[in-house]
């Protein structure tokens, strides 16, 4: 059963064309571009930290280009802030894999799960006008629909401070969107789970304020909600309240996009190099997922929080809301942003994750330095990461990056050098074990092995699998993923005997269940 990496997974091979775009201060030209700020930027470019290849040869060095071909990343937009001011934004690639489009200042990706802190203040605008209450149950103020009650909302009800820092024990991570053209549910039908809905209905099913959740099912419950008191659209209320007041000009929760706004967005791209059919997803579920958004437009808003908090700016919130956003809830969570996660009390900032787009804000509210990137591919998160770190160097933030999952590694390094340098990598991790400064666990040679699969690399599949089984042999998915990729390669009977063991393990096993009965009764 293929495994679906965290945020910052799935890597693969070489790419199309990539067309670097002028690089420009905010709402300037090319030619206003000082001789020290285009060399800043070609040292951020050219910074991208060097990739350990083996414990025997010298670390790879890569450029932010060579990474996006490695990648087979097609666009990228980048901002970043210095001193609370955008210094620098720039796109390079194309809007999709194989077009002459280049990607600018002004092109148009989906923010994912960045929808979300922006939605929050929203949300704590209202709360500031007295509209909403951050502590009353959401239910005495929701119309179209109402959070049912159960045993575990007896004592504690779900709230929008709660909702709002993932603590109201609400159901449903995420969200995959709808295909163009595909049936659209109105925001009812998805919180109950109702076709055409494609996510289980949102529920509680841990008592509310006890334990962080994250919840994009909760986010949607905001969503209706700030709807049911303001009487307006989502996008519209958002238009009004936060993006034109930040000056968020490029920035839209309309989905679908009206058509002058489609003709300014990248395409969505897997992780293959392959478009998204109809180009990308719809999202209803738009304060978790929906906005449309430039890397600029997020600088903005990064800026617009940071200097709020100081009493600078407050176009939207108040220096009293602003601190309250930005103060832990629970655990290092605020009120829609996530604070501190890298041992540096004044950052803040979210990632995004949209079928083939992704995106990261990181900001730090009294040093005013920051960046957004918005990429339109699923390997996107894996650039970001590393253009953050060229950008945190050339910049002087103090800055602790996220540990590095070795499955990102190793994809990355087969890419690069071939299935075989990838596996002797691992070995290599392993035996360095607790040592290693990469991350490790039963998965790690499921999504290699996936990987290998994805590009028609069988043979490394198996290899890749068989190793899981050797190093895991508790773990029922390395043996229903070895059983796929020998199915795959027409071993039946070997595949048999994988699917068995998985089954074996673990008999809620669907996935080897299914699989051993359609290989049977092809028989």
């Amino acid at each position: 059963m293929r495994v679906k990496p965290r945020a910052s997974a799935l890597l693969l091979t070489i790419l199309a064309v990539l067309i670097l775009c002028a690089a420009t201060r905010p709402d300037s030209g090319p030619d206003q571009i000082s001789s020290d700020l285009a060399a800043q930027i070609q040292r951020v470019e050219n910074g991208i930290p060097p990739i350990p290849i083996s414990d025997s040869a010298p670390p790879l060095r890569q450029s932010l280009e060579q990474l996006m071909r490695a990648y087979k990343v097609p666009g990228l937009s980048v901002a970043v802030i210095d001193n609370f001011k955008i210094a620098w934004a720039k796109g390079y690639g194309v809007t999709e894999a194989g077009s002459h489009n280049p990607v600018t200042i002004h092109t148009l990706f989906q923010a994912g799960s960045i929808s979300k802190p922006v939605a929050a203040t929203g949300a704590l605008s209202l709360v500031q006008r007295g509209k909403l209450s951050l502590d009353e149950n959401v239910n005495d103020e929701l119309k179209s629909w109402q959070v049912p009650d159960n045993e575990f909302t007896k004592d504690q009800k779900v709230t929008l401070r709660r909702i709002l820092s993932h603590s109201a024990g609400l159901t449903v991570h995420g969200f995959p969107g709808y295909a163009v053209g595909a049936p659209i549910p109105t925001l009812v039908q998805i919180l109950n789970g109702e076709s055409p809905a494609n996510t289980k209905p949102v529920r509680v099913d841990t008592m509310p304020g006890t334990k962080f959740i994250y919840s994009g099912g909760g986010v949607t419950i905001e969503q209706q909600l700030l709807i049911d008191v303001t009487g307006k659209p989502f996008p519209q209320f958002m238009r009004e309240a936060v993006l034109g007041e930040i000056g968020m000009s490029d920035s839209t929760y309309e989905q679908p996009l009206p058509p002058s706004r489609a003709s300014m967005a990248a395409t969505a791209t897997h992780s293959d190099g392959m478009a998204v059919p109809g180009k990308w997803h719809l999202y209803p579920e738009m304060a978790a997922a929906g906005l449309w958004t430039t890397a600029s437009d997020l600088a903005r808003f990064g800026i617009e929080i940071a200097l709020s908090k100081q009493g600078k700016a407050n176009h939207v919130l108040s220096e009293a809301m602003t601190r309250e956003m930005l103060k832990p809830q629970i655990d290092q969570v605020g009120l829609g942003f996530f604070l501190g996660q890298y041992k540096n009390p004044e950052e803040f900032g979210h990632n995004g994750d949209d079928d083939g787009f992704k995106a990261t804000l990181i900001m730090f509210a009294d040093s005013g330095k920051g960046v957004a990137i918005m990429v339109n591919s699923d390997n996107g998160v894996n650039v970001a990461n590393y253009l953050a770190q060229s950008v945190a160097k050339e910049y002087g933030w103090n800055y602790t990056p996220e540990q590095e999952s070795a499955a990102d590694l190793l994809m990355l390094i087969a890419d690069l050098k071939g299935p075989q340098a990838a596996l002797a990598r691992y070995g290599e991790l392993k035996k360095a074990g607790a040592s290693s400064p990469y991350e490790m666990d039963e998965n790690t040679l499921v999504v290699i092995g996936y990987h290998f699969l994805s590009s028609e690399q069988s043979d490394a599949a198996i290899q890749a699998f068989r190793l899981g089984v050797q190093d895991y042999p508790k773990y029922w998915n390395a043996y229903d993923s070895l059983g796929e990729a020998y199915l795959k390669a027409g071993q039946k009977e070997l595949a048999i005997q994988n699917y068995q063991k998985s089954i074996e393990l673990n008999p809620q096993n669907q996935n080897g269940i299914d699989a051993l009965k359609k290989i049977r009764d092809q028989k």
